[in-house]
């Protein structure tokens, strides 16, 4: 992490804002800034910025999360107010999640509590939801003036469909749990105290994939349409010439063989 991190215990490193804990085959990452309901201000978006770099260096799923009962309130608004035209020309937050959503391993958002403005757009970014029974999402910035900028006008449709994104972003509907998982908008619901356990199980099923495969399989799925089928035509003859693909065929088809066979 850049900057000057704070080492706590088991590893963890907090600076910005984000507390990080390397736990070996992935990264745990929690926004910590309870005084403001977790909202996002610019040295949180600098040690995302680094988050993502490690990450980068040394692909590894992530898990983002938030403090008990609030996952982000959205951007500081105290911030936000003070900003012009040319800093929304820089895309200040919109930059930083087009890259955790580009992150090669999968991401999982384990959202308590409210994700809101920003803090909605930082967990449309990732690649799953998980959330708790006390989960809301939803993007009020057309109450502030401004609109949601950071991508939910793009990631929100493309993830619950056009109808339901225009209710979210132009009406103000906020989404509970139950509603986000009739939308496909989460993954599983859960009681508050297996909301981090849930995020495991689910990275723990990636994992057990071959690492190369989730990487391409997660970057064919960001092609646009026009790349397919070229684009999996060479990421498959890539994953054809792996070893990784040679021991885990052969180990199936050795589970497979019947008893005694001698083929």
């Amino acid at each position: 992490m850049t900057g000057q991190p704070r080492t706590g215990e088991n590893g963890e490193a907090a600076v910005g804002g984000l507390v990080v804990s390397d736990l070996g085959d992935r990264v745990l990452a929690r926004i910590d800034r309870p005084a403001t309901r977790n909202a996002i201000d610019a040295a949180l978006v600098d040690a995302l910025h680094a988050l993502c770099a490690e990450l980068e260096r040394e692909p590894r799923p992530l898990v983002l999360t938030g403090g008990e009962g609030i996952f982000a309130s959205g951007a500081d608004i105290r911030q936000l107010r003070e900003r012009r035209r040319d800093d929304a020309l820089r895309g200040i937050n919109s930059a930083v999640f087009d890259r955790v959503a580009k992150l090669p391993m999968p991401t999982v958002a384990a959202v308590d509590g409210h994700a809101l403005g920003g803090g909605a757009e930082l967990a449309y970014a990732c690649d799953f939801r998980v959330a708790t029974t006390r989960a809301r999402f939803g993007n009020p910035e057309t109450g502030l003036g401004i609109m949601a900028a950071a991508g939910a006008t793009w990631r929100l449709r493309e993830l619950v469909g056009e109808p339901l994104a225009r209710e979210i972003l132009l009406a103000g509907r906020i989404l509970d749990a139950p509603e986000s998982l009739a939308a496909h908008l989460v993954t599983e619901v859960v009681q508050p105290e297996d909301l981090l356990p849930a995020a495991d199980r689910l990275v723990d099923r990636i994992l057990r994939n071959g690492g190369l495969a989730v990487r391409l399989t997660k970057l064919a799925l960001r092609m646009p349409p026009g790349a397919h089928p070229a684009f999996d035509d060479v990421a498959q003859a890539v994953l054809f010439e792996t070893e990784e693909k040679e021991r885990r065929m052969t180990a199936f088809l050795e589970r497979r063989r019947p008893a005694g066979g001698t083929s």
